[in-house]
Formats: structure tokens, sequence, C-alpha cells
């Protein structure tokens, strides 16, 4: 049957299920039946079931109202106000999102959000002056531009006459925004209004045309003045609401207040009357005011608080989706943060994503799918560290699978049906434009020769065709990634050349003519493998992404999670999806993915409890993940960065060692020292509890584990386990929850096989770790992820009640049912625990995975800490760095960020 058919049918049964409140599979198979057996709807029985499978995927994804932070004083105006409101724009908004399938509990759901976000904004009716500020925190990829889209309709539709939005810093991410804005809110092709050109009306607009929104920039230029002067109508006489989307650049922004004030301004004055809104799109990029890179980054701060004050009545909202490095922890004091201009004082949103948000949990979280591979073959020919000069000799091997990966995944997509989706591929492998254009131009001559091998051979019958090395290499990717998926290879190979012959190369970055115009393929779909840099790495969506190539090296985590362009919707290819990088990145992503969503579930807490969005700021800032986004913050503040943070419900372990001989036998000595000292308290260890993980002792006093502490040899690059600060902590806690202490000397099962360490006076069977790939001879990585404890070692010490009682809990917060196996991540345990938990490791520390020899003769101490909650969590204690060590440790973030400033 045609595709046509397909495509008529799945619209002909969404359009009746839009008028349904009750969607079950039965009745989703029923109505196919029915519709399956008309003329231009006529479907194989087969075909007729896999729509039935999609559709029962899309109209099963459900989405929960998050929760909200709100000044205590606040007055609510949107109930009383809602009968005089006209719904013109949302009602058109909500029939796009209902074309573009999004089911009707996630579009509630959306509607509630904006409708919650608006009335916190002030009544655009209210004469007298007004400022709000707010923020709105969403997750990477998750749809947070359809969010404020909603928020614009509903702004427009109650009264705000001029709308600003603050897009990305480069002309690509501008343009998508201004493409997104003109679909969802202003109905035409903004690229058309100044032309002689029939208006096209797009999105939006075709529902209804007779309102028009006024937009003064357009979806291939920047705001300008002589093309706002063109317009020729002042703000003041517009009848309909103006937009202007705007990039977030020093020289754009100047131009746009100039404007204002020239032709805007009231007169004799220097402000505007009319009621503003300005949406701060990825508000922790470029618009804080932060130390580094001083003048440039303050300079858009400044001109952003400008431009609001240019407005007698205005909102600023910012969006992001990285709560550490936003604008609440950047000023030196408490003090400077409650005064920050931008600081958003008045409310914060934090929102939840739908259920079939393919997000950072199941990447890389406690419940992550398996998709990502480890990239350990680069180094000889793409250096993770490289010069600006590098010369590409030839491909790593992995890039090469990932290609082959792609196009079998792209195959298993066309068996689908999905002839008309976008297929995309990200390398994003350098951040120097010219070492782009060499892995784009050696990635063209893999592409053209896997077209022709396919094109010669993949016709023919199977072992004829697996004579060619290309085809058998295709071959291989399949048996190894996907044989699972309910395809044959046979089935596979013979959609090859219809999957590997529309796929082309475009490089994205400053100096490439080359665009990701996905509109211009709505018909076909674009298969594309994008090659870029710091323009695939935040605020550019690639549709359809399937597999990405990820070979960088930041550790800062508000730029680890904006390059994770894979984030997003995977509709029924979730499966295919891979994502390559090194096994250090992956380590760093679960950290931050951990960090965040720690700080989500705080979020949550607060706002049931009522809590401020001052407390909340100071809750973020007291995160010990703050710790380098601040330092990084304030790189050009002096010598010496003092960063206050909290150690409640924080789990810290020294992953970072000193890596010589004099060290690490001191630690040995302190553990053993420790273990005496138990004994002579009246804990010897082998009178413990044997745990199944080790020998457990409890109510350890404190004066014990601060010697402990107190004698370890600490590395430097290991900041959080500095004993100074952390002792101080547990010195100002001592007269109550942080007294008494369990400890756990880790130890796996004796299985005869391994001779027990016996430094402690008991048999330890040390747990095996092997040397990160960073490790030299001053500093010992413990694996290139950074860990040392295993998963589960935090309930360690707790009553079957208590962690079941936290599991319980953790499943209702997941929406999952009683009974629901899930891996349940290590915080949860935290608040549970009436006392803290100290591990001592004793490790082997192998070369690899596969060599059983260790490195040192002599097992390898390290040790783990996990905090209970504390009852006086704004007590916080100082860590210092200073700006020598930063640039020690992150020196390629500093020239990274500096080298992509250049290319802006």
């Amino acid at each position: 049957m045609s595709v046509e058919s397909q495509e008529n049918l799945e619209r002909a049964a969404e359009a009746i299920l839009a008028r349904e409140s009750v969607i079950t599979p039965e009745r989703i198979r029923e109505l196919i039946g029915h519709l399956r057996v008309v003329p231009m709807l006529e479907v194989s029985a087969d075909e007729g079931e896999s729509l039935a499978r999609r559709l029962e995927t899309r109209h099963d994804v459900t989405m929960t109202l998050g929760s909200v932070l709100v000044e205590r004083d606040f007055k609510p105006w949107l109930e009383s106000a809602q009968a005089s409101i006209d719904g013109y724009y949302w009602d058109r908004y909500r029939r796009l999102l209902e074309q573009k399938h999004f089911s009707p509990q996630v579009i509630g759901t959306l509607h509630a959000d904006t409708n919650r976000t608006l009335g916190l904004l002030e009544n655009p009716a209210t004469p007298e002056p007004w400022n709000r500020r707010g923020m709105v925190v969403g997750h990477v990829q998750s749809g947070k531009t359809a969010n404020y889209t909603g928020l614009i309709c509903k702004a427009a539709d109650a009264g705000y006459r001029l709308i600003v939005v603050i897009a990305g810093i480069h002309n690509n991410l501008r343009n998508q925004t201004q493409k997104r804005i003109d679909e969802g809110f202003v109905g035409r092709d903004s690229a058309r209004l100044l032309s002689q050109k029939e208006d096209k009306y797009i999105g939006v607009g075709r529902y209804d045309s007779r309102r028009r929104p006024v937009t003064f920039t357009n979806s291939v230029k920047d705001f300008s003045k002589e093309m706002a002067t063109g317009v020729g109508v002042p703000l003041q006489n517009l009848n309909e609401p103006a937009v202007f989307v705007i990039k977030k650049n020093y020289s754009t922004l100047t131009n746009l207040l100039d404007w204002l004030r020239e032709h805007n301004a009231l007169r004799g004055g220097r402000t505007i009357d009319a009621p503003m809104l300005l949406i701060d799109d990825e508000a922790d990029n470029a618009s804080i005011n932060v130390g580094y890179v001083k003048d440039e980054v303050s300079r858009i701060n400044g001109q952003l608080r400008e431009l609001l004050k240019m407005f007698t009545r205005s909102c600023y909202v910012g969006y992001t989706a990285t709560p550490f490095a936003n604008i609440f922890i950047d000023p030196e004091t408490d003090d400077e943060m409650r005064g920050a201009d931008l600081f958003p004082r008045h409310f914060i949103v934090s929102l939840d994503p739908p259920t079939n948000y393919f997000g950072p949990g199941r990447v890389f979280g406690d419940e992550a799918t398996r998709i990502v591979r480890h990239i350990d073959d680069n180094e000889d020919l793409l250096p993770l560290k490289h010069r600006i000069d590098h010369v590409l000799v030839t491909l790593p091997p992995s890039l090469i699978q990932a290609v082959r990966t792609f196009v079998v995944a792209r195959a298993l997509r066309l068996l689908r049906g999905h002839q008309r989706q976008h297929c995309s591929m990200l390398v994003n492998a350098s951040r120097f434009t010219g070492v782009q254009g060499q892995i784009r131009a050696a990635m063209q001559q893999l592409l053209e020769d896997m077209q022709a091998s396919v094109r010669l051979n993949a016709a023919l019958p199977g072992a004829t065709a697996l004579r060619d090395p290309e085809i058998a290499s295709l071959k291989e990717v399949f048996d190894a990634e996907f044989s699972d998926t309910g395809s044959s290879w046979l089935d596979v190979q013979l959609q090859l050349l219809a999957a590997v012959a529309p796929i082309k190369l475009v490089e994205v970055n400053n100096r490439s003519h080359e665009t990701l115009n996905y509109d211009d393929y709505g018909d076909t779909g674009l298969n594309v493998i994008a090659v870029g840099g710091f323009s695939l790495s935040r605020g550019l969506t690639l549709e359809g992404l399937m597999v990405s190539y990820f070979l960088r090296n930041s550790m800062m985590y508000d730029t680890l999670m904006q390059m994770g362009r894979w984030f997003g919707y995977r509709p029924e290819y979730e499966d295919l999806c891979r994502v390559w990088m090194p096994e250090e990145a992956e380590g760093w992503y679960a950290h931050i993915t951990n960090s965040i969503e720690e700080l989500r579930e705080e979020f949550r807490t607060m706002a049931v409890a009522g809590a401020t969005p001052e407390e909340f700021g100071l809750k973020v800032r007291a995160h010990p993940s703050t710790l380098i986004v601040t330092a990084r913050n304030k790189m050009g503040s002096g010598e010496r960065i003092t960063v206050q943070l909290g150690l409640d419900k924080q789990f810290i372990e020294t992953a970072t060692l000193r890596n010589d001989t004099t060290a690490l036998a001191r630690n040995r000595i302190a553990a053993r020292d420790f273990s005496l000292a138990l004994a002579k308290y009246g804990k010897p260890i082998g009178d413990s509890k044997r745990a199944t993980n080790g020998w457990l002792l409890g109510e350890v006093p404190a004066p014990l584990v601060r010697e402990f502490l107190a004698s370890f040899v600490n590395a430097p690059a290991s900041v959080l386990t500095d004993p100074v600060p952390v002792a101080r902590y547990i010195e100002d806690r001592e007269d109550a929850e942080l007294g008494l202490w369990d400890v756990l000397f880790a130890s796996l099962r004796e299985d005869g096989a391994r001779v027990p360490d016996m430094t402690l006076g008991v048999p330890i069977v040390c747990q095996r770790r092997t040397a990160g790939d960073r490790t030299d001879q001053n500093t010992l990585y413990i694996s290139n992820k950074q860990r040392v404890a295993s998963r589960g070692i935090e309930k360690t010490g707790l009553s079957q009640t208590a962690i079941d009682g936290a599991e319980a809990a953790y499943r209702r917060s997941e929406g999952a049912a009683d009974g629901t196996l899930l891996n349940y991540p290590d915080r949860i345990y935290r608040p549970t625990r009436p006392r803290a938990l100290l591990v001592i490791h004793l490790l082997d520390i192998m070369p690899s995975l596969v060599k059983k020899t260790p490195v040192y003769e002599e097992a390898v101490v390290a040790w783990s800490i996990s905090f209970p909650e504390s009852q006086h969590p704004q007590m916080r204690v100082d860590y210092v760095v200073t700006t020598t060590w930063m640039r020690e440790n992150f020196r390629d973030e500093f020239d990274d960020e500096e080298t992509e400033a250049e290319l802006v």
C-alpha cells in the first residue's frame, strides 16, 4: 500500500481520537479496523497494527504539573481577569499542537503550566509602574520553546503589547527560534514580510489569520534599525502585539536599545509605557553577570537590565535547563544575590517533562538504558586535546562504526514506516572549525564509499552481498547493536540503499554556509550527518537525532548538559539511539544528572513547604556541585576563591588521590591507625557485624572519624574532600546529628580465589577499580568515571523498614506502581539515615578491566561519606580554591570558551 494511504489513515484516526476523552488500545484498534477498509485509507493488516502501536505509544504519554516557588506577598490576578480575556492566540496554538500529535494530556498540562506562569506575571492592565522577575527551569531539549511560545500566546491574549525573545548567541540558533515563533504565534513566514511577495501563512496562520502580530525581525535577519523603522508603526500605536526575536549579542542589543530610544520613548521622557514581556532563552548563557570574560558577558547583562528599565511596566522570565550556572550563584555575597536585578525574586517554576522524554536519566542516570558506547581509540588520530592546526590522517575506527550504526538504524526506521521523518547524526569532536572541516571531508569519502558498495551489492542474495567488506561490516553492526529489534538482517539489507543514498553531510559552524533547514524537507524528511562544534553544543535542535559522536572534554556542568543534543523525544525509535563518548565524559554526565535531580527534589520539597525563590537560590549556592561553576564565574576576581557550601544530604568520596609512594603509604597507615583506635575504644572490627558488603560498626564517635580524615593525605585536585572544611562541618554538628557514625570497612565476599588483605586485622577482599586515563605520576584517578563506591552502598546500616520506606517514596515520585523493579539511586536513602556513614575502601588498582595484575603491590585506601539530612542546612563551611588550581585542572574549559568566543 502507498505511504500516502498510511498517512491519510493516521490523520483520520487522529482527528477522531482528538475528540475522545478516553483512549484505550482496544479503542485505537477498533477505530483503525473501521477506517482501513475505506478507499484512500486502505492499508494492510500489518500496516494497521503498526499504526495502532504508534498511536498507542503517542496517546500513552502523560505529563504532570511542575512545582512553583513564589514570593510570599504575591496577589493572584488571572482568575478574576479570565472572563475578559479572548484566547485567540492560545486557541490557534493549541490547534497547532494537536496537529503535531501532542497528546491531549500533555496539551492540558502545558495549558495549566503556562496559565500558572502567566498568572505569576503582572496584570498588563495595571496602569501604575511595575516590574517582575521570574525563571522557568525545564530540561535540556524537553520542549522549553513550546512552553514559552504558549506563554507568549497567552500573554498577548491578556494584553501584553511588546514581547522580546532573547535567543541564542549564534545566528542559526536565533533563526531557528524565529521560525518557531513564526509558526506558533505570528502565523506567517517572517522572511516575506518586507518583500513584495504574497504572505505565506504557516503554522497557526493556517487556522485563523484575522489578526496579525507585528514582527520586527525575520527568520533570515536579526534586528536592524532600518528594518524596524520600515515597519513604520510606533509601538504605542500598534493594534496587535509586537514581537522581536533578538540574538544575544552586544551589537544587536545596542541597536535595539538605540532604536527604542529614538522612536518609541514617551515624548519628553526616556521610558515606554506599553506592557512588555522579556523571554530570556538559555538564561544561564551570557545573561549572567560573571567575573571571567568580564567585558562581554557583563555588558550583555547590563543591556538586559537597561532594556527592562526602559519600560515602565515589564516582566522578565528566564528559561534554562541548567540551574547551576544561572543568575543566582554568581554574586560575591548572599546580600548581592538578593539585590541582583535579574534574580528571579518573584517566582521560579520547575517544569516536569512528559513521560516520553528521552532525558539524562534514561541515558546516564540510575534508570539508564544502555545506549552509551565508549570512545577509546582516538588519541593517535584525534586527541581530546589538540591544536588548531591539527592534521587528521584518518578517522578513528569508533567514528566509522558510529556512521555505520546510523545507516543501519535508518534502515530499521524505514522498516517501521518512517520514510518521511527526519533522521540525523551529530559529530561534535573538535572546537576548531579547521579540524571540523577535515572531519567532514574524511566522513564524506567514507559515506561515498559506503553508498557505492550498497548501490552495487546490497540487492544481491545474502551470502553473495556479504562478500563486499562494507556490507559485511554493516551486518556486524546489526548483529552487535540491533539483532533484538524484531527485524531480520535480510530485511535491513534490502533497505540499505534507501537508507544511505539520501544522507548528506553538513558542516555547522560560523565559516560554513551550509544549513540544517529541516523545513525544506517536510515532505521527504532530511537525512543528515551534522559536523560542528559550539553551534551543535547549545540550543540547536537536530530533528530525528539517532546517533551522536561526542569527543569533547568539558567538565563544566552547564556546558556538558547543553552539549547533550541527544536528549529530547524519540518516538518509536528510542531503542535505535546510540551515543559515543569517552568513558570519563559518561562519568561526568552521570554525576551531573544525579546532582540536578537532587536539586529538583529539593525544589519540590521547598515548594510544598512554601519556600521563596530567594531561599531556593541560597540552597543552590550551597550545593557542592556549584563549586566548579562558581569558581569559573569568578576566575578574574583574584587568586583565592572562597565558596560557602553545605554537605546536607550529600555524598563525597576520594575518587582522586595523590599518586606518590609516601602519600599512598600514609593513607594505609591512617586506615590501620583508625582500626586500632576503634579497638581501643571498644569497637574492634573483628567483633563488628559482617554486612553483605563488608564489616559494619555502629555508633562510632565523631572525634575518631575526624582524626582519620585529618591523617588522610588528600589530593589537591579532590576539592570536596578537603579535610579542613569537612572536619569543620562535622565539628559544627558534633553535639547533635553527627555525634555518632556508622563505619563500613568495605569488602567483597571471600571466594577462595583471592588472598584477603590483612592490613586492618580482619580479612578484606579488596574491590577492583581501574586507573583512569588521566592518571599521571602526581595524581591517581579512580576509574574514568571517577567513582569509588558501588551502587547501593548508602543504604548500609539502615533498617529494612527505612529502606522500604525510601524506595516506596521514590516509586511514588516516579509514578511507578508498588512492586515495580527500579534501580534506586543512592541519594534517596540519605534523608532516612539516623547517622552519617563513613566507608573505608581498600582497592586493587588494575591497569584495565582485562588485566588482572594490580598496578600497586599494596592496596590503595580511599574513603566515602554519606551525610544525612541536617537540621541546620543553612549552616555552611568555606571551601577555598585558587585560580592557579582552576587553570591547572580546567584549562581546556577556559581555552574552549575563549576560542568559541572568537568564533562567534
